[in-house]
């Protein structure tokens, strides 16, 4: 099978990485970005010949449409604005599709798209990184295990491993994905419902074994489609995200002065946008690249009893591939394949934790050492 991945950064080299080293099916791969030195370098580090580098404009829905043709599957690793456009070009070009989400609206065009995909016999699955993404695929594998299920609490975060003042935190994936996530309304269950919650909010403390105290708090996205897809099934279901403790009080004072707003101000007589600044000086003075970790915590109450899912991946040495990259970039490569092999029954535009087989993606994340910890408690 021929794999394309669009965007060389960090989440697209370990997606290139996966199908090229851990991917036997897969019989070649295209690395493209709009830095074609990017591309190139992405593809001179993995060291195959099955590897090739292009070029491409995401915004140019011609290019795009060239690129696709040919390849069985593609995985979008560039911004989630550009997802909508590419999954129309993967209707075109009879390409099955997944990304890495990020904003709830893209996901409801690109879902909005179900009958064409069906007509065009391919598969479009948004949201397939760590979450949205694993833990969508997780929530159902849990789910499975209970006759009567009535809650799922979903906890999640990319963590430094030698966490630096002021925010304990390094960037491991965009700042703007990072922001919306802070300022946008997170859409959960409660009492059976959907309702928004505000981020950076109900804060609550928790424990990782061999981690100091942390903590977790609402955030926008990492529900995705679960609150659709379990409405009527379960009585409450929510997300959050983890963090050293300190970073949420720390982050919403910048948030409430207003540094994270897109409204433009004056300043020295030049229009700014306090988000453009705010999100340009994070990368300035965050830490990238560090070692890692990601904890990954799911909840499921029903029964009687709960079931806990846990997970602590780091980065890996051997590889030098981040924890936050195997555990966004690996699992959209193995949904990729998944359609490209005719495993994804489903055709059309579909949330994964409805296409996906959560027996065979857990039995792919554990062959890659993402291993989880199962208990039960009464």
């Amino acid at each position: 099978m021929k794999i394309l991945v669009l965007g060389a950064g960090r989440m697209g080299y370990g997606a290139a990485f996966d199908l090229i080293h851990n991917s036997p099916d897969v019989t070649a791969v295209t690395i493209a970005d709009f830095h074609a030195d990017l591309a190139t370098n992405a593809a001179a580090k993995i060291g195959t010949d099955r590897i090739t580098a292009k070029q491409i404009d995401a915004g140019n829905y011609a290019e795009v449409v060239d690129l696709f043709r040919g390849h069985d599957a593609v995985i979008s690793c560039v911004n989630y604005w550009f997802n909508e456009s590419l999954a129309k070009a993967a209707i075109e070009t009879g390409a099955n599709f997944c990304d890495l989400g990020g904003n709830n609206y893209v996901v409801d065009k690109q879902l909005a798209l179900d009958a064409e995909a069906k007509a065009a016999d391919i598969s479009i699955i948004p949201d397939c990184g760590l979450a949205p993404g694993m833990v969508s695929v997780l929530a159902m594998h849990g789910a499975k295990q209970f006759d009567r299920l009535d809650e799922i609490h979903i906890r999640v975060g990319g963590l430094p491993q030698d966490p630096q003042p002021p925010l304990d935190y390094q960037l491991v994936f965009s700042v703007e994905g990072l922001i919306n996530e802070y300022i946008e309304v997170a859409r959960v269950i409660r009492d059976g419902r959907i309702v928004e919650v505000p981020s950076m909010t109900e804060l609550e403390s928790l424990s990782f074994d061999g981690f100091p105290t942390l903590e977790a708090f609402q955030t926008s996205g990492g529900t995705s489609t679960l609150p659709d897809t379990f409405l009527g099934k379960i009585k409450d279901l929510d997300y959050k995200t983890i963090r050293y403790a300190g970073h949420c009080d720390k982050f919403k004072t910048m948030i409430d002065l207003g540094l994270c707003s897109s409204e433009e101000i004056v300043v020295d007589f030049q229009n700014v946008k306090p988000r453009k600044v705010l999100g340009d000086l994070l990368q300035k003075h965050l830490p990238a690249d560090g070692p890692d970790y990601v904890l990954v915590r799911l909840e499921f109450k029903g029964d009687g009893k709960t079931l806990t899912y846990d997970i602590v991946d780091k980065l890996d040495e051997s590889t030098g591939l981040s924890a936050m990259m195997r555990t966004t970039a690996f699992p959209a490569s193995i949904i990729a394949q998944m359609m490209a092999r005719g495993e994804v029954s489903t055709r059309g535009a579909t949330p994964q934790e409805i296409a996906i087989d959560p027996d065979k993606f857990v039995a792919e994340l554990e062959r890659r050492n993402i291993n989880i910890a199962k208990s039960w408690s009464a």
